[in-house]
């Protein structure tokens, strides 16, 4: 049960936001996607960021782990400043699942699994335990542990993502829109362990998606993006029942 001093330490986490963008301005060439953007990812939260192909999100996501340069505004990590950058964002607990996946086809899960513990530098009985969590997290993992990832089907491949990303145990984690060729129940089986471990842990997760509604049913909060600015704020209830109202949105 939550009691009052429970619910005080968790509104004491989220006052101080995990990731933070502020006045935020980045684009290719000489073209801004967006300006002045300002977007708080709090502490033990999902938020879903929503919005049409082309409106920025996943130029912001770039951006906040340091893929891509900002011209103007600031980061920060923990209410304090941050210059972005792959291996500071790693170093610091936070991990990047790349719109189309990303994994290595030509090498099996498990090698896949070996190169981020290589990566991370993690060895012996930590890397096994690592692996080891992951695979309860995700237990479907073990069904293909040593085929070659580019042998996996979509939905396959995004766990195998996932999972990598997990093995570090991230406070952090951005996704972006995982859901590209899955199902929506396939979607949602993916979807829902993720949740139950951040609950457990504590972590923030900023996930990128255009499926609504099974994105909802996990998110704490959600946020509409169209062409480069925020147009929208709210909570999954206010959505409640009617998720045509907010595809109308962008």
């Amino acid at each position: 049960m939550e009691t009052k001093n429970n619910r005080a330490a968790t509104a004491a986490d989220q006052a101080v936001s995990a990731l933070e963008a502020k006045n935020l301005s980045a684009g290719y060439d000489d073209h801004n996607v967006f300006e002045n953007m300002n977007l708080d990812l709090r502490k033990n939260e999902i938020l879903c960021l929503i919005g049409h192909n082309g409106a920025g999100k996943s130029t912001l996501l770039k951006v906040l782990f340091g893929l891509q340069p900002y011209s103007a505004g600031e980061v920060l990590l923990n209410g304090q400043h941050i210059v972005p950058s792959p291996s500071d964002m790693a170093g610091h607990g936070i991990s990047y699942v790349p719109e189309g996946r990303g994994v290595f086809p030509g090498l099996t899960v498990k090698e896949n699994f070996a190169l981020a513990l290589w990566s991370a530098k993690m060895t012996g009985s930590v890397a096994d335990e690592r692996v080891d969590e992951v695979l309860g997290v995700l237990p479907k993992l073990k069904d293909f542990w040593t085929r070659k990832a580019g042998q996996l089907s979509g939905g396959q491949q995004q766990m195998v993502s996932i999972g990598r990303a997990m093995l570090c145990k991230p406070s952090i984690l951005l996704l972006d829109e995982p859901s590209i060729g899955l199902a929506p129940k396939l979607f949602q089986d993916l979807l829902e362990p993720i949740r139950a471990v951040q609950k457990q842990r504590g972590m923030s997760i900023l996930l990128v998606e255009q499926q609504v509604g099974e994105a909802l049913n996990v998110s704490d909060r959600v946020v509409v993006m169209k062409s480069g600015e925020i147009i929208y704020r709210g909570v999954p209830a206010d959505f409640e029942g009617d998720h045509a109202k907010l595809m109308e949105m962008f």
